[in-house]
């Protein structure tokens, strides 16, 4: 019989806590992401969003993680969510499970042969090694083809992220939580491969003929019809940031403004609903 009741706030400092685990740990996570929320530290997407705040610590609770780390590193890509590459070698690393991860180079550098594995020793000093990812593999996937691919500029930094990726899919799925990295996401979109394929890493692509690029809107309103969010939302969302609305700015990236005043919408909206429950 237990002689002392733990709160909610010793376990989660020992790594003990677990959000969905009792109404205690779940008021206790609405308490903290509260702070969390609050912070002008986080990232944008955390910002007001306390919904996305619980989530994040109950997935860095899993891997052993600080909360603001997990939400430094998780990404929305293509309304996703994926891992940092970077983060996902640092949790391999620090996991305690192997030795600082290695990466081994194949090929001939210069052509689709040119190839990397990733290995590490465990603790009972076996050797294991990742599969091997080739410049070949990236263009036979699509990887290498898709307009912006950082597999045409950085092929060897691409080549380490997607076999570090893969050893940890292999020897470590816990970490991953089943979520992809964001360089895997861009990849595995739809893309439209060259007429007529490089036959070597450094041999230049075809040009193509440029579209003409359609007429830009010359005031806000015009730019937001059909849009999900109005020009009174805009102003809104930097009112509450304390920001000067500033209409050129707004068109000059009006999408990432979109985007956020939405994550901004949304977040009111679970604030409200959180506050009726707590």
């Amino acid at each position: 019989m237990e002689t002392k009741t733990e709160t909610s706030i010793e376990l989660a400092s020992r790594g003990d806590f677990q959000v969905f685990a009792g109404e205690r740990n779940f008021e206790a996570a609405q308490r903290m992401a509260k702070v969390l929320a609050a912070s002008k530290i986080v990232p944008d997407g955390y910002h007001g969003n306390l919904a996305d705040c619980v989530i994040a610590l109950e997935m860095a609770n899993r891997i052993g993680a600080s909360p603001l780390a997990v939400m430094q590193n998780l990404y929305i890509v293509y309304g996703r969510p994926a891992w940092s590459s970077q983060f996902l070698i640092s949790c391999i690393n620090a996991s305690g499970k192997f030795s600082p991860l290695r990466y081994a180079m194949t090929g001939e550098k210069t052509k689709d042969s040119w190839g990397c594995f990733a290995w590490a020793v465990d603790k009972s000093g076996e050797r294991l090694e990742g599969p091997e990812v080739t410049v070949a593999i990236a263009k036979a996937e699509g990887w290498f083809s898709k307009n912006g691919s950082k597999w045409k500029t950085m092929p060897g930094l691409m080549l380490r992220y997607r076999a570090a990726t893969l050893f940890a899919r292999l020897y470590a799925p816990e970490l991953t939580m089943g979520i992809q990295c964001d360089d895997e996401v861009i990849d595995i979109t739809p893309v439209v491969t060259d007429p007529a394929p490089k036959k070597s890493l450094f041999e230049p692509a075809p040009e193509k003929p440029a579209a003409p690029a359609p007429a830009k809107p010359k005031t806000l309103k015009e730019a937001l019809k059909g849009a999900p969010v109005s020009e009174e939302d805009i102003k809104a969302y930097y009112k509450a940031k304390g920001q000067a609305f500033d209409e050129g700015r707004v068109l000059e990236n009006l999408t990432g403004v979109v985007n956020n005043v939405l994550d901004f919408l949304d977040s009111k909206k679970s604030a409200k609903q959180e506050d009726k429950l707590i």
